[in-house]
């Protein structure tokens, strides 16, 4: 089976996040890529110029056409802007989704400029969140989620762990990598306990869109495999395409991964 997968996010129209990195990542692990738009972002890999939020009732529509025509194996979502998108996407999930549905909670992009409007993060939180099969919120996202002190300590993440498992979703992928600490350190909290995932850190600038990629990847993965394995699989996916995105020349900020690191041939190879 080749699995059908709908983005619901903002746009990149340098490619590297978003909507675009979403389409990317699908195909790059062989699911066949759909995208429901909630803001067009002008922008590139030096930061966020402005973004306009399409009104709420054409989200839904966009989102009801995918439905109501295609099997949907798996959902993400991304970028929701404002409170009314995310009620009206937390609608259509009710209404729709009989899949799995992984969450990124996007709020500041990579360059720092904010991708969320201060009144969605409640709606965001309580009608999105109990609806996830996967959240994976930054230590930053977390913070704004749970409006206390991002965390300093593997300990402290523990513990906001356990307050976002209370919100509802059935797992949580938590990235350590604001951590401080020699190995960037993701903590998996779920039905089978809390595992650590560690990971070497990636000395590179061109990190743009990695956390909508993992995301993706997760989506892309959970038709065909269980929670943890997709995690894995997901964050082997990212590694590698973080340590090809030097073979990229796009932009002169922080650069994009390299999503078809394993397909396109290496510059200058025979």
């Amino acid at each position: 089976m080749i699995a059908n997968v709908l983005t619901i996010a903002g746009t990149d129209p340098t490619g590297g996040a978003g909507l675009q990195a979403d389409l990317k990542t699908f195909s790059a692990l062989g699911a066949y890529g759909m995208g429901a738009i909630t803001a067009v972002v002008a922008q590139n890999t030096r930061g966020v110029r402005s973004f306009v939020v399409l009104e709420p009732d054409f989200v839904g529509a966009q989102i009801d056409a995918v439905f109501d025509d295609v099997r949907v194996d798996a959902v993400k979502v991304g970028m929701i802007a404002n409170a009314a998108i995310a009620r009206v996407v937390a609608d259509r999930l009710r209404r729709h989704a009989r899949c799995p549905v992984v969450v990124d909670p996007v709020m500041v992009a990579k360059s720092g400029d904010h991708l969320l409007l201060p009144d969605a993060v409640a709606a965001l939180r309580d009608e999105l969140l109990p609806l996830a099969t996967l959240i994976t919120p930054n230590l930053p996202e977390a913070a704004v989620l749970l409006d206390c002190p991002p965390p300093q300590t593997l300990d402290d993440m523990r513990a906001m762990l356990a307050a976002l498992t209370a919100l509802g979703p059935q797992w949580v992928l938590l990235k350590g990598g604001h951590l401080r600490a020699p190995h960037s350190t993701d903590l998996l909290g779920g039905p089978e306990g809390v595992l650590e995932l560690p990971a070497q850190r990636l000395s590179t600038t061109r990190d743009h869109g990695t956390g909508c990629t993992l995301a993706a990847a997760v989506a892309a993965l959970l038709p065909t495999t269980d929670t943890v394995s997709a995690v894995r699989r997901a964050k082997d996916y990212l590694n590698a395409a973080l340590a090809a995105a030097d073979q990229l020349e796009v932009g002169g900020g922080r650069g994009p991964v390299h999503h078809f690191h394993a397909m396109w041939a290496r510059p200058g190879a025979d």
